[in-house]
Formats: C-alpha cells, sequence, structure tokens
C-alpha cells in the first residue's frame, strides 16, 4: 500500500534509475502514473506498481482500483503501450546511465520538469530545422516546376512551328488561277495536332481549267493523314497523265487497293473553267457542293446519281454533275465536320445555305473563315473540318471542264 503520492513516485523513480530510463522519459512515466493515482491514493485506495527489465526494455505497470476511461488515458504525456483499463503498461527503453533520482521529490520533480523543457525544446528546435528544410525542398520543387513549365513551353512553340511547317505541307496554298478566286480555312479537331484525314489539293490544269480534289479519309490522326495524302496524290497523277475526269475516283480505287487494303475515304472531284464558268463534279460518298450567286441564291448541287468513295463496294461516280459558274458566284467545298458540329446533318444542311446566302458578298479571303465560325457557333460533335471556295471574277479562255 502506497500512503502518498511521494513515495509512490519515489518506486517509480528508482525502477527507473535501475533500467537507467533518461530523464525526460522517466519525467514523462512518473507524471503519466500520478495522474493516474493521484486520485486513488489521496482518498486510501490501493496502487500497485509492477516493474520489469528484459531485452534492454523497463516495463512498468500500475494496478489501479477502477478502470480509466480511454479520453483521460489520451491526454497522458506518455501513453502506456499496453494493458487494459485498470492495468496500464508502460515499456521504457533502457539505458547505460544508471544515476539515481534525487531523494528530494521537490528536487527530483523540478529535475524531470527541466528535462521536459529540454526535450520540448528540442522537439521545437527540430520542428523548426524541419519547415527549414520543407521550405527549401519546396523552394526547389517550385523552382523545378518553374524550370518544367519554361521547358514544355519551349516544346509547345517547338511543336506549333513543326505542325505549322507539317500543315503548311499537306495543305497547299491557292494556286494561281486567272479568272478564279480562291480560299480555304481549316480548323483541326485537336487545335494542338494539325493532322487528321481531312485534306485537300488544287492546281490548274496545263489546258488552263482549275481541278481541286477533296478527301476525307476514315478515322483520325497519322494513319488518316496518310491514306488522304496517298488518295490526293493519285489523283493528281491520274489527273495529269490526261485520264478521263469520270473515271478519276474509280481509277484511283483501283490503283490504291493493292497498295493500300485497309484505306477508306470520301472523295470530291471539281473541274472548273474559268473561260465559261463550266463546272464538273464528281462526287464518291462525299457531301455535296453549295454555289451560291451574289444576289444570295444558294444550292446545294447533289449528285444525279450517288456515287462511292475509295475503299466502297463499286468505287466511282457513276454520273457527274454539271453546273456553270456566272461571275461573282461562289462555289463551296467542305467536309462533313462543318455541317455535322450539332449532330443533325439535315439541320446543317439547312444552316449551311443560309449563312451562305448572307455572306454572299463577303470577300473571299475571309469568306470560309466567317461560314465556319458561324456554322461551329454550338459544337456538339468535334471533326476536322475543311472548306474551299471557289469565286469566278471573269471570264477567260476556254478550257475542257466540260468533259466526260
Amino acid at each position: 500500500m502506497h500512503p502518498d503520492l511521494v513515495q509512490f513516485r519515489q518506486l517509480l523513480r528508482a525502477a527507473c534509475a535501475a533500467a537507467g530510463v533518461p530523464a525526460d522519459d522517466r519525467a514523462r512515466l512518473v507524471l503519466s502514473a500520478t495522474l493516474l493515482a493521484e486520485a486513488a491514493l489521496s482518498s486510501g485506495e490501493h496502487v500497485g506498481i509492477e516493474t520489469a527489465s528484459a531485452d534492454r526494455r523497463l516495463a512498468v505497470t500500475l494496478r489501479l482500483p477502477g478502470p480509466v476511461e480511454q479520453a483521460r488515458r489520451n491526454t497522458l504525456p506518455l501513453l502506456p503501450d499496453a494493458g487494459d483499463d485498470a492495468a496500464p503498461t508502460w515499456y521504457l527503453a533502457a539505458g547505460q546511465d544508471r544515476a539515481p533520482a534525487p531523494a528530494d521529490d521537490a528536487a527530483a520533480t523540478r529535475e524531470e520538469m527541466l528535462a521536459l523543457i529540454a526535450r520540448a525544446d528540442g522537439l521545437a528546435q527540430q520542428q523548426r530545422e524541419l519547415k527549414h528544410e520543407l521550405a527549401e525542398t519546396n523552394s526547389g520543387v517550385l523552382a523545378m516546376y518553374v524550370e518544367l513549365e519554361e521547358r514544355d513551353e519551349q516544346l509547345r512553340k517547338a511543336h506549333a512551328f513543326i505542325f505549322r511547317e507539317l500543315e503548311d505541307a499537306l495543305r497547299p496554298p491557292p494556286p494561281d488561277a486567272p479568272g478564279l478566286e480562291l480560299a480555304v480555312h481549316y480548323s483541326p479537331t485537336d487545335p494542338d495536332s494539325p493532322t487528321g484525314g481531312d485534306l485537300y489539293d488544287w492546281f490548274v490544269l496545263p489546258d488552263g481549267c482549275l481541278h481541286v480534289t477533296l478527301v476525307d479519309a476514315v478515322g483520325h490522326g497519322v494513319t488518316s493523314t496518310r491514306h488522304a495524302l496517298t488518295v490526293t496524290h493519285a489523283v493528281r497523277t491520274l489527273a495529269l497523265q490526261g485520264h478521263p475526269f469520270r473515271d478519276l475516283i474509280a481509277r484511283t480505287a483501283e490503283t490504291l487497293a493493292r497498295i493500300e487494303p485497309g484505306l477508306a475515304a470520301t472523295v470530291l472531284l471539281a473541274r472548273i473553267d474559268p473561260a465559261t464558268g463550266r463546272t464538273t463534279l464528281a462526287n464518291g460518298s462525299h457531301p455535296p457542293p453549295v454555289q451560291v450567286t451574289p444576289a444570295g441564291a444558294a444550292e446545294l448541287l447533289h449528285p444525279p446519281v450517288v456515287g462511292r468513295g475509295v475503299g466502297f463496294p463499286d468505287p466511282g461516280s457513276p454520273e457527274l454533275t454539271h453546273r456553270t459558274l456566272a461571275p461573282g458566284d461562289t462555289l463551296l467545298l467542305y467536309t462533313d465536320g462543318l455541317i455535322e458540329s450539332r449532330r443533325d446533318l439535315d439541320e446543317g444542311f439547312d444552316r449551311l445555305l443560309d449563312h451562305a446566302s448572307a455572306h454572299a458578298r463577303q470577300p473571299i479571303d475571309t469568306l470560309p473563315s466567317a461560314l465556319v465560325a458561324r456554322m461551329h457557333d454550338v459544337v456538339l460533335h468535334t471533326d476536322d473540318t475543311v472548306l474551299l471556295a471557289v469565286r469566278l471574277t471573269e471570264r477567260l479562255d476556254g478550257c475542257r471542264a466540260g468533259e466526260s
């Protein structure tokens, strides 16, 4: 039985001194045990102390007359390591220093308080050092982040330059075609990547006629770009070799069937005579062009019989579409990304006719971009978009655009 707290603390200190427990650990143990046993000892109840040393550890167990609430245990300076609510146990690291604690309770308490203060100061210093290290680490991380951002910006600029060069290589500028004004607008699905399956080609034939090829290859990315480029090059080669205009899509499909068996693309061809305005169209599964007069009359030029594109069954254009452009008339050739932004094809055609009519007299160099902006005011479905505009300004000496 322990008559008072002084003797109780002396027993704990003696056990710690015999095991060589450091002063700050001893201080936390004595304070914690005192807080738990004080009420019982003050009322004359028995509190037992059991100590054992093994494996360089001192085990101290209190035998209290009643359980201690968990909330109270959680506030102790040194939390018990084991035991139930009435028999908490602490395990303390033993050491080599076995100097006894002062016999006087007040002196021992003062020594223990100083040890706790020193421990608190040490922890505060460690916290300050940790904060300093963290600040330096954060500063280093921030500097690294800034450097990575700078490098990322440099890469973006380099990619943008490469993409512009690639875009210029893939999308030829308007050729010099006397009697005709030409303009183009291209909008990629991904603004950071100009490659896609929507490509075009236009050139002036030896007889003065303008030839236009518009291709929309199935798929996206580099593969579709390669397929579209293959089609435009094949059409150009066959056209310059003098193959009949009506056979170009079918001959292109036949030529590429063995080279690119997985290729599929819609194709629209136009042959325009600047002398007479006579225009011939060959359509292989492609959206129909639009003819717009200066007065604002706009019309979809559907083929008499719908043809099929390259890679489709029975490719070709069985019947050609023939129209005559008057001075000031504009021909619009486009890919389906222009009319499918709202996911309703019929609505897309209606809106295209309305906007084409409203922009009939707009300068040709700004017309394609203005039309695309109006058509894409609401975008529910994104796709590559190409819009070519050809306007007849005057009639020159004739060519063979009406060839069937």
